[in-house]
C-alpha cells in the first residue's frame, strides 16, 4: 500500500470546489475528492500549527500530550522517560512510527516528510518514525514551486516500492501571502463573501485585537512589507477586503496547480489508482470570523473545521460523510483498514467504515481548544459551536459564546444571552470531557495545560504585548476600549 498525505498550511474546507466555494480554487483537489470520501465536520483537536501537529503526530490530546500553544512550558511535549527502553514510545506509537516499525502493517512502510515544519517549532517530535526528512529550508515560508520538485524526485525513485507513507506539506494559504505575480489573480472579478457587508467591514475596522482588520500585518501594527505585496496590511473597506480574500484564494489556487503536478506524476509511473492519497491541513484560518483577518487564533468553527478528502483504491467514490470527526482519528482509522491494532496510547476513535462502506461512524460531540493566541475551549454538537474564553488575547470576547453553525457559519449571532439552556448543554459536554481527560491524565502529571498557559501570562501570542498595542489603539482612535483591557488583564501593566 502507497500513502500520500498532503498536510496544506492554513487551508479552509469552504474555500474548496468540492465543499461548495464558487470560485475555482481547488480543480485538482475537487478532482480527488469526486473519486473518494469528504468529510465535511473533519475538526482539529488543538489550534494552531504546533499543537495539531502534536496531536496528530502522537494521536493524543493536547491536554495529555501537553502541548497546547506556541510557547512557554505549554509547548513541550511531556516527557515519558521514565518508560524509556533506548527510545521513547514515539518511536512505535508516532503516525510514522507505528507504520515504519511494523506494528501497524507487515512488511512495514518506507516513511518519509517533505516539510520544514519541524524546525519553525522546534517540534522535533513532528519527525518522530520517518525514515527520510526533508526539510525544505524556509520554515514555513516556502512557496509551492520549491517544495514540488523535491516531491516528484521522490515520487520518481520511489513510485515502484511497495509500501511507502509520504507526508507531504504545503504552506501557500499561510500568510504572508507570497504566490509569485506570474501567477496573476484569476479572481480579481469574482464576488467577496456577501455575509461581509460594508457595515460588517466598518464594525471590524472599529474592533480591536491582534489580526482585527486595522492589524492585518504583523499581528499589532498593520504595516505593509514591501517584499510580500499580495499580503494586506488592513482591511479597510471593499478593496482592502478583495485584496486579503483574494491573496489567500490565489495562494489554494497556486498550491492546487503544483498538486496537479503530483498527481500527474503519479499518474505517469503507474500508481495513481493504487495509491491513497489523503488532503488535509493543520488548522483553518479565520477571515472576518470574530472580527479576526487571516490568523488562525480561536477554538471555533473557523479556525478548527478542516478539510478532509480521502481517496482509498478499492473503497466507495464520490461520497460524502456529515459525522463530527477529529484529525487524531485518522492512526486509528488506518490501523483498521489495515487489519492491524491501534497502538495503546492514541485516543482517536476509528472512521474507517466511513471510508471503506460509507457507514455513518462520527461522534457525538466534539471539544476543540486553542492556547496560542486565546484560551478558549469549544464544543461542536448538533447544529452548535459553544465557546468558553479563559484569556481574550486582548479581543474583548465575553466568558461565553453560541452559533448555530448550519445557520451561522461565519459566527455572526452570538446566541448565548438568549439560549442558556443550550449553552449548559455545551457547558456540560466540556465539563465531561474536561472530567474524562483529567482522570486519565498520564502518569506524573495533573494539571490541564491551558491554566499553565495563562499562569505563565497568557498566550505566547498577546503576552508581553498590551502596553504597546494600547498605543496604538489610542492613536488610531479606538481608545474606548483601553480601560476594558487593563481591568480584564491588569497585570500586563506592571
Amino acid at each position: 500500500m502507497r500513502i500520500l498525505y498532503i498536510d496544506i498550511d492554513s487551508l479552509r474546507a469552504d474555500h474548496l470546489g468540492c465543499y461548495g466555494y464558487c470560485r475555482n480554487t481547488s480543480p485538482n483537489i475537487d478532482r480527488i475528492a469526486s473519486q473518494g470520501v469528504r468529510f465535511d465536520n473533519y475538526y482539529i483537536s488543538d489550534a494552531p500549527c504546533l499543537p495539531s501537529r502534536t496531536a496528530l503526530t502522537t494521536g493524543q490530546f493536547g491536554i495529555h500530550n501537553g502541548v497546547v500553544g506556541h510557547g512557554g512550558t505549554a509547548a513541550n511535549l511531556r516527557s515519558d522517560e521514565r518508560l524509556y527502553k533506548l527510545q521513547d514510545k514515539l518511536a512505535t506509537e508516532s503516525l510514522a512510527g507505528s507504520l515504519r516499525r511494523g506494528t501497524l502493517v507487515d512488511p512495514k512502510f518506507k516513511t518519509a516528510v517533505i516539510s520544514g515544519f519541524g524546525f519553525r517549532h522546534a517540534s522535533w517530535n513532528f519527525y518522530a518514525g520517518f525514515h527520510e526528512v526533508y526539510d525544505t529550508g524556509k520554515s514555513g515560508r516556502e512557496s509551492a514551486h520549491e517544495i514540488t520538485p523535491i516531491a516528484l524526485k521522490w515520487i520518481d525513485e520511489n513510485a515502484q516500492n511497495e509500501n511507502w507513507f509520504l507526508h507531504l506539506n504545503y504552506w501557500d494559504p499561510h500568510t504572508p501571502y507570497r504566490t509569485p505575480d506570474s501567477f496573476g489573480n484569476p479572481f480579481e472579478s469574482d464576488p467577496l463573501p456577501e455575509w461581509i457587508t460594508d457595515e460588517v467591514l466598518e464594525e471590524h475596522w472599529n474592533a480591536c485585537g491582534p489580526h482585527s482588520a486595522q492589524e492585518v500585518a504583523d499581528m499589532w501594527k498593520g504595516v505593509p512589507r514591501a517584499e510580500f505585496p499580495r499580503q494586506p496590511a488592513q482591511v479597510k473597506g471593499r478593496a482592502g477586503l478583495r485584496k486579503v480574500i483574494d491573496g489567500y484564494d490565489c495562494g489554494v489556487a497556486y498550491m492546487d496547480s503544483h498538486l496537479g503536478q503530483v498527481f500527474q506524476a503519479l499518474d505517469d509511473t503507474g500508481i495513481l489508482e493504487d495509491t491513497a492519497i489523503l488532503i488535509s491541513a493543520d488548522h483553518a484560518e479565520n477571515l472576518g470570523e470574530l472580527g479576526i483577518y487571516a490568523e488562525h487564533a480561536t477554538a471555533d468553527h473557523a479556525t478548527c473545521r478542516v478539510p478532509m478528502i480521502v481517496k482509498w483504491p478499492g473503497a466507495k467514490q464520490g461520497t460524502v460523510d456529515t459525522g463530527l470527526h477529529y484529525h487524531l482519528d485518522l492512526p486509528p482509522t488506518l490501523a483498521e483498514i489495515l487489519g492491524k491494532e491501534a497502538c495503546p496510547s492514541w485516543e482517536g476513535r476509528s472512521y474507517a467504515k466511513a471510508i471503506l462502506e460509507g457507514e455513518d461512524c462520527g461522534r457525538e460531540y466534539l471539544v476543540i481548544s486553542q492556547c496560542a493566541h486565546v484560551c478558549q475551549r469549544g464544543v461542536r454538537w448538533g447544529d452548535w459551536l459553544y465557546l468558553r474564553t479563559y484569556h481574550d488575547g486582548f479581543h474583548m470576547f465575553p466568558d461565553e459564546m453560541l452559533f448555530n453553525i448550519v445557520e451561522d457559519p461565519h459566527e455572526q449571532n452570538n446566541l448565548a444571552p438568549e439560549r442558556g439552556d443550550i449553552c449548559l448543554e455545551g457547558a456540560k459536554y466540556m465539563k465531561d470531557w474536561h472530567d474524562r481527560m483529567m482522570r486519565t491524565m498520564p502518569n506524573g502529571y495533573s494539571q490541564d495545560p491551558l491554566t499553565t498557559v495563562i499562569s505563565e501570562g497568557g498566550p505566547f501570542h498577546a503576552k508581553g504585548n498590551l502596553a504597546e498595542y494600547v498605543k496604538r489603539l489610542e492613536a488610531t482612535g479606538r481608545s474606548q476600549y483601553v480601560q476594558s483591557l487593563k481591568e480584564r488583564h491588569p497585570y500586563e501593566f506592571k
